[in-house]
């Protein structure tokens, strides 16, 4: 058996392979944007035009609607904030606390909680918003 041998340049150009390899990437970037959702109380944020990114942090506090204080995803009482935050200070060695407040929570509330962040030698902290539509 004659095989049939050229020097030409093949003229027709497989895209099949391409095409697997769009779909795998689309795949996995579908699949691994589903890990950068935040876990945890869910609350809503009040809206900001200016909404900045933030760096993720590991000492976030979450205030809810029903006046709950949580530290990370731990449910604490207002009073054991300062000693709580001053554990997770020295468990990270960060000093930007997060807050995250929803939109009907007191701001006297808040405010305890800077306090708190205060005396347990936080000086940063960032309330988280989200951003609203023009």
């Amino acid at each position: 058996m004659k095989f049939k041998l050229s020097k030409e340049p093949l003229s027709i150009f497989a895209y099949s392979s391409l095409t697997d390899i769009v779909m795998l990437l689309l795949i996995f970037f579908l699949l691994t944007s589903q890990f950068v959702i935040q876990t945890g109380v869910k609350v809503k944020l009040p809206g900001s035009k200016m909404n900045e990114k933030s760096e993720p942090s590991r000492m976030v506090v979450t205030l809810t609607t029903t006046g709950g204080v949580f530290a990370g995803e731990e449910e604490i009482s207002i009073d054991q904030l300062p000693g709580k935050l001053g554990e997770m200070k020295a468990q990270t060695s960060e000093d930007n606390l997060v807050i995250r407040a929803d939109k009907t929570v007191a701001i006297d509330l808040v405010i305890k909680v800077i306090d708190a962040a205060k005396i347990s030698k936080i000086e940063k902290f960032t309330i988280e918003t989200e951003k609203e539509k023009l």
